[in-house]
């Protein structure tokens, strides 16, 4: 990409968003694009149109979903998937009308089968039932991809789709309800820490496997792929470790210095029982993560300290 080429990211304020916005600035682009959701309605079909007119962006990264956790995705499927498929459409068609040069569509590991072969490769894809309580989420993510790889096949767009596993860091969501499993953790410890509670209860038995990766990890992913990757097949954006959520949930109890007890409420559902990405791939590719898992949830602490808890509190 061209230095002074004009680079929409689309959904940039979000955790990810915000982390390619940050590599593009770092990587000396000067014509960074981003719209909130309240200035652009991605949504929104005319409204899309006549932003890509005006602007006429040359390559797009597109970050921007509705995103949450096992209850938020349980308990709204209908807006997990209008919203997305909707956002994914308008934003994927006009890039094709107005040509722009190059796309990357960000999807997400729950597009894979609830019992996937581990580790997952990209292969998996369509090859068995998805988990139930993202469904909705999951097919507007592979209804995206694959309109992508129809717009390649059919146009020869250089649209791209990207799998990442399961992103944590700078800017993440804590909502106390619709949180991902990292960032709810991390909120719920500091603050049964500073209500000196006895105990953090756990959605669950903490035997799931999870993989996770630091966000700003992701966007130098996201960044080589965008110089490196042009093939019509999805690939995936891994770390190729894995961890329980027990001994996830004791690595933030430690990081985050509460004393008390974890309890585990096994009548609440655990999700996927393993999801680790084979991300072979992208390691062929020449590209490697580097913030380990202790690192990196220490380093997302101290922002959720110093930019959410202040606001929350």
């Amino acid at each position: 990409m061209e230095r002074n080429a004009r680079i929409y990211v689309a959904g940039h304020n979000g955790m990810v968003g915000s982390a390619i916005l940050r590599k593009l600035k770092a990587e000396g682009f000067t014509q960074l694009i981003g719209r909130s959701s309240k200035e652009l309605d991605l949504r929104d079909q005319l409204t899309v149109q006549k932003f890509f007119k005006e602007y006429k962006p040359e390559y797009v990264f597109m970050a921007a979903a509705k995103v949450g956790g096992i209850l938020a995705n349980d308990t709204y499927p209908a807006d997990f998937l209008y919203d997305n498929l909707m956002i994914e459409c308008n934003v994927i068609h006009n890039a094709y009308s107005h040509q722009v040069k190059k796309l990357l569509f960000l999807g997400s590991s729950c597009i894979y089968p609830k019992f996937a072969a581990q580790p997952i490769t990209e292969e998996s894809l369509l090859s068995g039932y998805l988990e139930k309580t993202n469904e909705a989420y999951a097919i507007a993510k592979i209804a995206g991809l694959k309109l992508c790889q129809a717009y390649h096949k059919q146009y020869g767009c250089r649209f791209i789709s990207a799998m990442p596993t399961n992103m944590y860091g700078y800017g993440d969501n804590y909502h106390p309800q619709n949180a991902h499993v990292l960032p709810a953790l991390i909120r719920r410890f500091h603050e049964a820490k500073v209500e000196a509670k006895n105990e953090v209860v756990i959605w669950g038995t903490g035997s799931p496997l999870r993989e996770f990766m630091f966000s700003d990890d992701l966007a130098e992913a996201c960044y080589y792929l965008m110089e490196h990757y042009e093939d019509y097949s999805l690939i995936n954006i891994g770390t190729g470790e894995e961890i329980s959520i027990l001994d996830l949930a004791q690595m933030v109890k430690t990081i985050v210095g509460f004393k008390g007890a974890i309890h585990f409420d096994k009548s609440k559902p655990d999700g996927t029982p393993r999801k680790l990405m084979d991300s072979t791939k992208l390691r062929q590719l020449g590209y490697a993560h580097k913030v380990k898992l202790k690192e990196g949830i220490t380093l997302t602490y101290q922002d959720f300290l110093n930019n959410v808890y202040t606001k929350v509190a």
